[in-house]
Parts: structure tokens; sequence; C-alpha cells
């Protein structure tokens, strides 16, 4: 209780250490504790700075479909192409073998291999 007492009238006799021991704790509230901190500011930064490369890589798609939807409307093979592609439409005359690349094995031959052995 008396070092209390002692560093309570080291403070009131010097009024330099006072007011810097209340400006540091005041800076370490706002610098980190605080809503608008330093620290705070960092994590902003760093979203703002992915948010910004999400905005640029959105742009490019946008920029690539509003080129294959010009593309589309223009020539009618694109059109064909595409539905061949995506949507494995064929023509009339056509007929169309989906080959997969798949390396799954699938369960009839594990079924082969267990009789084998």
């Amino acid at each position: 209780m008396e070092k209390l007492k002692a560093l309570t009238a080291y403070l009131r006799k010097h009024t330099i250490v006072k007011y810097s021991l209340v400006t540091v704790i005041g800076v370490l509230i706002v610098g980190i504790f605080d809503e608008n901190s330093v620290w705070n500011h960092m994590l902003k930064r760093q979203k703002i700075q992915q948010l910004e490369e999400e905005i640029s890589a959105y742009k490019r798609l946008n920029e690539s479909n509003l080129r294959q939807l010009k593309l589309l409307r223009t020539d009618v093979k694109a059109v064909e192409r595409i539905a061949r592609e995506r949507y494995f439409m064929k023509a009339d005359d056509e007929d169309i073998f989906v080959l997969s690349d798949d390396n799954k094995p699938s369960e009839t031959t594990q079924d082969e291999n267990a009789e084998q052995d």
C-alpha cells in the first residue's frame, strides 16, 4: 500500500510523467483496441485488395462472355458448335459417342478382379 502512495506522490510531483503515461495509454487504446485502429485498418486494406482482385477477375469473365455472346448473335456455326460441345446435340443424320476419361475403376472390373484372385 505504501508503494502505491509513493507512486501517486511521484506522479503528482512530475506532471510530465503523468501526461506521458496518459498519452501512451491513449495511443495504445486508439492504435490497438479501437474500431478504427491500425490493426483493423490493415485488415480492411487486405480485404479491399482481395475484393479488387475479384472485381478484375469478374470483369475479365464478363468481357469474355460478351465476346462469346456477340459471336453467338452473329455466327450460326458458333451456335452449332456450342450446342454440340456443351449440350451434346446432333443433327438428324448423326450419331454421338461420348467418351469419358475417368480413371475410376468400374464396379464390374472390381468384381472380376476379386473372382480372378
